[in-house]
């Protein structure tokens, strides 16, 4: 998923988010408003996250989210 259809995406996702990520507060997202890198980088930073870990994660969740 590119960063244009994930900002897209964004309101749909963003509970999902919240869901797997349950330490991201409200503000936080408000904040990355639907951008992709920022989102990545702020989960890593909370999580320790590897960048590929976090993507796939949310690939995962994109596809979840589709079917």
């Amino acid at each position: 998923m590119n960063s244009d259809q994930f900002k897209g995406k964004w309101r749909q996702m963003r509970g999902s988010i919240k869901k797997q990520w349950g330490k991201m507060t409200d503000d936080e997202l408000d904040q990355i408003g639907g951008n992709y890198d920022m989102l990545v980088g702020k989960i890593q930073e909370r999580y320790g996250n590897t960048r590929e870990d976090v993507e796939r994660r949310l690939a995962q969740m994109d596809r979840e989210s589709a079917a």
